[in-house]
């Protein structure tokens, strides 16, 4: 483990989120509503430490790329070193209490979990809902393969890091050069970016609203402007919100392809296929569970439960509603949905619905040889067999996700949290969805948890949004063995 290389990279992803922090700086001066000394301060203490660490290591063997352990280190590093600075003008703003409070939001943030503190959002200064919303649009694709555009300039290679940082069992290299297949994603998120805020504007939302939206939305955040989240906007607001969510929570590879005039790789995956067979029974269901119970006319029925199960699904976690309000079937539903989360290669959260493709297969596999002992049976996915590396890899991560579910729960409950709440949150922060259930739902926030509930929360987010391996191997002893 080369630790100068590891903390030289560290220092690198540094300075960027110090560099984004000018953005909101120059909001907070346009619109002077106080925020801008807090902003400016947590930007010129980013950017020293950032620096410090950049340049303080910046002598490292350049002889050897980079292996996949430094390139997991930088990762978890760089996204708990992200969670830490961005907290600062939080901190410094008073707005959003003291240190724990700030760390949860910029955590929330960054991993796009959109779970909140805050009680009174309107109430906050429009510089720090500005950096709020771009802590989630930097997250959203990661900014660690953001980064990857300037590895070659630093004498590194990057595919270790791609490959710790972008969500699923395997990444799908668009281009022979890392480089190259990070500019192209973000490339691809810039323009459905700059297509839905000139939608949510249209839609009647002032240009900053716009843009927030736009972060939450697109990085499957949830983080609003308002307090009654989109319910404040129209239903042109609410369909648009939607659409988007979809597209968001889908492999982004096939965006890029699809743009490229592959119109056909879309139908060819698997896991397209069954995100949206997942999506469109789901929200079937809570349709007919809510019309008429909550909602008399069908067009409002429909768009809030496509609204809410898209949400959901997407872990987004917008609202329009408060779905615990509503019949426990459509309740279900949507619980269900935070255990599944997005596509591989999405801005969104949970287990995967490739993943559980793979496992859906394995266990009809496992019936099988019940029923046909002496067969040989091969869990395919799309017509092509799942190598056994990949499989042992989906059934690790399973385990670890439910069993790192469990434990936190445990450990939120030890804080003096209600059971149902522990679960609702757990599942909500490691999941990255952002409501849950019991007092931290749609109508609620997360302000009245204790701190070791907040830090705990805080943890699980950062492992559900880098993939739980990417972490826990820190943890592991033959991890700094040579």
């Amino acid at each position: 483990m080369r630790w100068p290389l590891v903390l030289h990279l560290v220092g690198a992803l540094t300075v960027c989120v110090g560099l984004c922090m000018a953005v909101p700086a120059l909001l907070a001066w346009w619109y002077g509503q106080g925020d801008l000394p807090a902003i400016l301060q947590g930007m010129a203490l980013t950017l020293a430490a950032g620096l410090l660490l950049f340049l303080g290591f910046r002598r490292h063997d350049r002889r050897r790329p980079m292996n996949h352990r430094e390139g997991m280190a930088v990762t978890a590093l760089g996204w708990v070193a992200a969670g830490f600075f961005g907290a600062l003008p939080f901190l410094f703003s008073g707005h959003f209490g003291g240190l724990t409070d700030s760390v949860f939001e910029s955590v929330s943030g960054f991993t796009t979990t959109g779970a909140s503190i805050l009680t009174d959002i309107e109430a906050v200064p429009r510089g720090l809902l500005f950096w709020r919303g771009l802590t989630h649009w930097l997250g959203g694709m990661g900014i660690i393969v953001l980064s990857l555009a300037i590895l070659p300039y630093l004498g590194v290679g990057g595919m270790q890091l791609y490959k710790a940082e972008v969500p699923g069992p395997t990444p799908d290299k668009l281009k022979p050069r890392i480089k190259d297949t990070a500019l192209a994603l973000w490339k691809v998120y810039v323009l459905l970016s700059a297509v839905l805020a000139v939608l949510f504007m249209l839609g009647g939302m002032d240009p900053f609203e716009s843009f927030c939206h736009t972060f939450a939305t697109l990085a499957t955040g949830g983080f609003s402007t308002r307090n009654a989240s989109l319910a404040a906007y129209g239903p042109f607001v609410q369909y648009a919100a939607t659409l988007f969510m979809l597209l968001s929570g889908m492999n982004f590879a096939l965006h890029y392809r699809l743009l490229k005039g592959s119109p056909g790789a879309m139908w060819r995956d698997p896991e397209w296929r069954g995100f949206c067979a997942v999506f469109l029974a789901g929200a079937a269901v809570i349709m007919l569970c809510i019309h008429d119970a909550n909602y008399p006319s069908a067009e409002e029925s429909f768009r809030h439960a496509a609204f809410q199960a898209a949400s959901i699904l997407t872990t987004t976690g917008f609202a329009t509603a408060d779905y615990e309000a509503w019949p426990f079937l459509a309740q279900g539903v949507l619980l269900l949905f935070m255990f599944i989360g997005g596509s591989a290669g999405s801005t969104g959260g949970g287990i995967k619905v490739m993943r559980l493709q793979v496992v859906a297969g394995a266990v009809g596999k496992e019936l099988n040889r019940l029923i046909h002992p002496r067969a040989v049976y091969q869990v395919k996915l799309g017509g092509r067999v799942v190598p056994e590396d990949v499989l042992s890899g989906v059934w690790g991560f399973f385990a670890l996700w439910l069993g790192l579910y469990f434990l936190g729960v445990l450990v939120v409950s030890a804080a003096g949290v209600d059971l149902l709440t522990a679960f609702g949150a757990g599942l909500a922060c490691i999941g990255n969805v952002g409501p849950g259930v019991g007092a931290v739902g749609p109508a609620e926030n997360y302000a009245h948890l204790p701190a070791l509930a907040k830090w705990t929360l805080s943890a699980l987010m950062i492992l559900g949004r880098l993939e739980i391996f990417t972490v826990m191997v820190l943890f592991m002893p033959e991890f700094w063995r040579k």
